[in-house]
């Protein structure tokens, strides 16, 4: 019998976004190993259209997806939360209060990017695919075999590693 899958819960401000793609890219990515969630410290209370976009063009569920508090989770047993909101910005990265494995991926939001459609669509393709290679990073990971602190340390280490990419 295999263990069950370890809850990651992906957290941002919003969670319209990018916490919403690196769940729906973790539940694809990490089947039976990994269930993510996503939530939000402010959501805004819907998903973004481009988000929704983006997943579809990468052959990815569209459905099921809700901008949802952070608060919601407050009974659930949430083993890794990976934050993904972009400090460098100047945005406010929510901290999840637990006893939980925190990790930081920091990614601008490409819903505040402005200009063609080509140009926002660009925004949300970098965004997914910086996503996708730091969850092939954590997939590539041990993590069942590590202690909290030395995986705390590996989810900080694949967020600083592609700084570049994002």
């Amino acid at each position: 019998m295999s263990p069950s899958p370890l809850n990651i819960l992906v957290l941002c401000t919003g969670n319209s976004c990018r916490s919403v793609l690196g769940e729906a890219l973790i539940n694809h990515l990490g089947v039976d190993r990994f269930h993510a969630f996503s939530a939000g410290s402010h959501p805004v209370g819907k998903i973004n259209e481009n988000a929704l976009a983006t997943l579809a063009r990468h052959g990815l569920p569209t459905e099921g997806y809700v901008s949802q508090s952070w608060d919601d989770f407050a009974d659930e047993q949430i083993d890794i939360m990976i934050s993904v909101c972009d400090s460098a910005a100047g945005e406010a990265c929510p901290v999840y209060l637990g006893k939980t494995v925190r990790g930081h991926w920091g990614l601008p939001d490409p819903a505040h990017v402005k200009g063609s459609a080509e140009e926002v669509e660009a925004a949300f393709e970098a965004t997914y695919a910086a996503l996708e290679n730091r969850i092939h990073k954590l997939l590539a990971l041990p993590v069942e075999s590590l202690s909290k602190s030395e995986l705390s340390e590996a989810l900080n280490k694949i967020g600083v590693e592609e700084k570049g990419v994002s």
